[in-house]
């Protein structure tokens, strides 16, 4: 199969192909008459493993270590299962963290509606910035600022 195709195949991009296949992901032979890559059904399956692999959240690095431990015939799903266990926390902890984010912003907005415009006068820049505290939003905050 050409680029073209095993890239509609897998539903992926052309430049993804080229992408996987400078990093090593995919090995393609090389056609004798015209040196373009041929890529197999082995190509084809590997492709469409790092789309699903990329949709879960796994990095190229991590796909490519998954891939070696089944090329060396060894299960990489324990590693699947570490990996995702760690990448799943890190995701809830950001979320939470944007969650916080939000609530804050949130605050400020409703805060921000009933202040004045100012003019940057050599002591202040914006006074809705300056002037914000978000225990004041949250008096259950008071007492400990990040």
């Amino acid at each position: 199969m050409k680029v073209s195709e095993v890239a509609r195949a897998a539903g992926v991009n052309p430049d993804t192909v080229r992408y996987y296949t400078r990093e090593g992901l995919l090995q393609p032979a090389r056609n004798p008459d015209n040196g373009y890559h041929v890529y197999s059904s082995d190509d084809l399956q590997r492709l469409r493993f790092a789309r699903k692999a990329r949709q879960l959240g796994f990095a190229l690095g991590e796909i490519q270590s998954i891939l070696g431990q089944a090329d060396e015939h060894h299960s990489p799903c324990p590693m699947v299962r570490d990996i995702f266990e760690q990448r799943l926390r890190d995701v809830e902890t950001r979320l939470a963290e944007l969650e916080a984010l939000r609530d804050r912003m949130r605050d400020a907005m409703s805060a921000w509606q009933s202040m004045p415009d100012g003019t940057p006068d050599g002591h202040t820049i914006c006074r809705l910035i300056e002037h914000w505290d978000d225990a004041d939003a949250h008096p259950a905050n008071k007492g400990g600022h990040a």
